[in-house]
């Protein structure tokens, strides 16, 4: 059974952990545009930023019999995207453990961050994601309820990568 609990400092590595199984997952699908191919683990930038939202206490983490099979941050929206013209929650990370794909830990956290939204009264939830590829993701998040919102390209060294806003009505 798939269980949700907040997450602080100490969850830092398994967050870290879940990041790499899914940029070695998306790398021997030959999808290196989305994450590139180095490990988040020993990436400075990536673990200060989970570190963030663990301090920020927006870091949750999804647990199958004790082990971590996903996490989830919630909080401000991520400064490369539009504003929201209301209030919102903003899901700033969802990663699960490619092992335990097809158990539903994405939309059990993203039921999470729902929950989240409606108990702070709020009445929008949006995310972010890669656009680019064959825009899977952009359809995963559309499968669950999700909305495009608007794309939005990030500058990375000679190129840009390509991003989608989602938002969702509670």
């Amino acid at each position: 059974m798939i269980t949700i609990r907040p997450a602080g400092r100490s969850a830092v590595p398994d967050v870290l952990a879940l990041l790499d199984g899914a940029t070695e997952w998306l790398v021997a699908q030959g999808r290196t545009d989305q994450w590139g191919t180095e490990p988040h683990s020993t990436n400075p930038r990536r673990i200060a930023q989970i570190t963030g939202f663990a301090d920020d206490g927006g870091l949750w983490v999804a647990e199958d019999d004790g082990r971590v099979v996903g996490a989830l941050a919630v909080g401000d929206a991520m400064p490369y995207v539009p504003p929201a013209e209301e209030p919102e929650l903003y899901v700033r990370l969802l990663v699960t453990d490619r092992a335990s794909a097809g158990l539903g830990i994405g939309t059990t956290l993203l039921d999470h961050a729902r929950k989240l939204a409606r108990d702070a009264g709020v009445g929008m939830l949006r995310v972010d994601c890669f656009a680019g590829g064959d825009g899977a993701l952009v359809r995963y998040y559309e499968k669950q309820g999700f909305t495009r919102m608007v794309e939005f390209a990030v500058p990375v060294n000679d190129s840009e990568w390509p991003g989608q806003v989602l938002f969702q009505r509670l």
